[in-house]
């Protein structure tokens, strides 16, 4: 093989080996829910878009959007279940979530209206 046609060949091969990692890179994969939280979304399923995040017992989540508007939540705590209610100050219905635990769908429950308060290691 002359040398021309060996040059031609190894650009071919090394553009080829690059298009391919391009068509077939890893997506970056991060947690969106940090260690230690409480998160909510929008969405009746989990890890779609960005979250809200709380941490600590909280007696107001309805100031935050995501929570006031949840489709489902995720319990991503260090070591404790987390409860939380449909009303302010720990009132209303109570629903104890497992640590590492994500419930979705909350438009269909009594959590619809929101996720209003928080108090972790029920």
């Amino acid at each position: 093989m002359s040398f021309r046609k060996k040059a031609a060949s190894l650009v071919g091969a090394i553009a080829m080996t690059g298009l391919g990692m391009a068509g077939f890179a890893a997506p970056a994969s991060a947690d969106p829910c940090p260690s230690g939280a409480l998160c909510a979304w929008y969405s009746s399923n989990v890890n779609v878009g960005d979250p809200g995040t709380v941490y600590g017992d909280n007696y107001n989540l309805l100031q935050y959007d995501k929570f006031d508007n949840a489709g489902s939540i995720y319990n991503n705590g260090n070591s404790c279940n987390v409860a939380i209610y449909t009303g302010l100050n720990y009132t209303g219905t109570e629903t104890v979530v497992k640590r590492d635990y994500q419930w979705e769908n909350l438009g269909n429950t009594a959590y619809a209206g929101g996720v209003a308060s928080n108090n972790w290691c029920v």
